[in-house]
């Protein structure tokens, strides 16, 4: 959510910063619709006081025995009384189209995000990890690891396309390394283990951007609640509507979840294999932060996250996304592209953004820093710390044998039960 002050302070900045986003200017609509709102509020205002001052005046006429001017004021009374409602009613509807306007506008890039139209135009800023070297040609995960239990045709038939049913050591490794990462990420990143509700309110979809522009990417149940796309919404809406104090924060917050899309906006894509599922599980992770804080987590979130590629020894890449393919509530957002040796590709298993106040406007979350009697808004930032099943995938890729099993990393033994191995099924 922006500032209308701000918009209406310096236009010229906010469109051009909209422009760097490829968006046409929204200033002059926005201002017009405030300018509106406001002149109708004074004129609320100013009735609502007329209304109390003659009110007042009518007893005062009446104990001077001026009749007259008693019923005139009552009658002007009368009248306010019946005019008021629609005036109330007008302002209304104009705060609300305000606040659906300026909800519908994506947050603003920040300044060091570079220019660009779409994913061609990212930013590389390193890499790490030797890509595995084959002595045959190696596969994608979609034609080795059914026969070790990534059972796609099992799942399609219960709940339909991208949806799968995973079984025996593939069923453990999955969860091996949701667990692995839980526990990398609270016992040496300092993150808080929670397990937050995946249906929640409207309220919780829209504080966190996901409301309205989302709406058909998420699915929602028949009583009016929404499955979560991430645990950044739940995460992220625990300090909804809260005034915390100053050293209350930072707080770091994660969650191993399960998480629904609809994957509505991305219709072709990825449609073979276990990359895009309507159902995963993901560790999340959330920070929720003073202003000044927000840019140096922002990097020590993604070092959490590459932490978990490193210790799994997965090879990847760290892209600082352009302004054309940030997410809608991002101000600055890294990218972590694992190499899959089967597609001969890097592709996206984690992104950490930092939303600035974007998400805490919208869900009323503020901070009242040391000895002020002011609040401020509190940023936040989410990342993927990781999502299981694409690291899951890259597991499988990474670390394939020739003979179509599958090594299981190291680092992963305390949580397999011995199992050093995927085999094929006979």
């Amino acid at each position: 959510m922006h500032d209308i002050r701000l918009i209406r302070d310096d236009p010229a900045a906010f469109d051009a910063a909209l422009a760097r986003r490829g968006l046409e200017p929204q200033s002059a609509h926005l201002v017009e619709l405030d300018e509106k709102r406001r002149a109708l509020t004074t004129k609320v205002q100013e009735g609502q006081a007329r209304r109390n001052e003659a009110s007042k005046a009518i007893g005062q006429a009446m104990g001077q025995g001026d009749t007259e001017k008693a019923e005139s004021l009552k009658a002007e009374v009368a009248r306010l009384k019946q005019d008021m409602p629609a005036l109330e009613e007008e302002a209304k509807v104009l705060d609300a189209e305000l606040r659906d306007a300026l909800a519908r506008i994506p947050n603003l890039p920040a300044d060091d995000v570079p220019q660009g139209k779409d994913e061609a135009d990212n930013v590389e800023l390193s890499t790490w990890g030797d890509k595995p070297q084959f002595d045959f040609e190696p596969k994608e995960h979609a034609d080795f690891a059914p026969a070790l239990g990534m059972d796609f045709e099992t799942g399609a038939n219960i709940s339909g396309a991208r949806f799968t049913f995973l079984r025996g050591d593939m069923a453990r490794l999955h969860r091996a390394l949701g667990q692995f990462m839980l526990d990398r990420q609270t016992r040496e990143n300092g993150y808080t283990e929670c397990n937050p509700p995946v249906l929640v309110r409207d309220e919780a979809m829209y504080g966190t951007d996901k409301l309205p522009k989302f709406a058909e990417d998420s699915f929602r149940t028949t009583d009016d609640r929404w499955l979560i796309p991430t645990s950044e919404v739940s995460l992220t809406s625990s300090v909804m509507g809260e005034i915390l104090g100053e050293d209350a924060l930072p707080q770091r917050l994660t969650a191993l979840t399960l998480c629904f899309r609809s994957e509505a906006g991305s219709a072709g894509r990825d449609t073979r294999g276990f990359i895009r599922q309507h159902q995963f599980e993901k560790c999340e992770l959330v920070s929720i932060v003073k202003p000044e804080d927000s840019e140096a987590e922002h990097e020590r979130m993604t070092e959490a996250a590459e932490g978990i590629l490193q210790a799994l020894g997965l090879p990847y890449r760290k892209m600082l996304l352009c302004t054309g393919d940030m997410g809608f509530g991002a101000r600055k957002t890294y990218d972590l592209e694992v190499w899959l040796p089967g597609q001969d590709a890097y592709r996206e298993i984690s992104s950490c953004s930092n939303t600035g106040d974007f998400q805490a406007r919208r869900m009323n979350a503020r901070y009242r820093p040391e000895g002020s009697k002011k609040t401020e808004f509190v940023h936040t930032l989410n990342g993927s710390g990781l999502a299981v099943g694409r690291t899951l995938v890259a597991v499988l890729e990474n670390y394939q044998q020739a003979d179509g099993s599958v090594a299981v990393p190291e680092v992963l033994a305390p949580y397999m039960g011995g199992v050093t191995k995927l085999e094929p099924r006979a």
